[in-house]
């Protein structure tokens, strides 16, 4: 065995035994379960920080006394955008195109291989 594939295989093994992160970054607050090497879920809800996002996903991995060195995997949701849209905060925005081509924004469909798998290629 060449040492390339067991450095490879070295780094898949601490990927693998690295804590997964859930977060979800709302309005209000922000919640995050991390599963790690032990299958226990922490859970943490701090409040959110609209002057920079990050912070609050900071302060719920904080919470759960867990370092970020030992994340493996971060899988990120939000709702600030769509909040935005629907308590209309944002400026106003239009789409303008070539006549025939009115179709040219495609909204993306759930048909997808996993709807839920954390990775994959997704094709339109």
């Amino acid at each position: 065995m060449d040492g390339r594939n067991s450095v490879t295989r070295s780094s898949r093994t601490r990927a693998m035994a690295g804590h997964i992160i859930g977060v979800d970054v709302g309005g209000t607050f922000t919640d995050l379960v991390l599963m790690g090497a032990d299958g226990q879920p922490r859970i943490a809800k701090v409040p959110s920080t609209p002057q920079n996002q990050a912070f609050g996903v900071l302060a719920a991995i904080a919470e759960t006394g867990a370092s970020l060195a030992d994340v493996a995997t971060i899988v990120h949701g939000t709702t600030v955008t769509t909040n935005a849209l629907l308590e209309r905060k944002l400026a106003k925005v239009g789409l303008i195109t070539t006549r025939g081509f009115r179709d040219v924004l495609e909204l993306a469909r759930r048909t997808r291989p996993r709807a839920y798998g954390l990775k994959g290629q997704f094709i339109p």
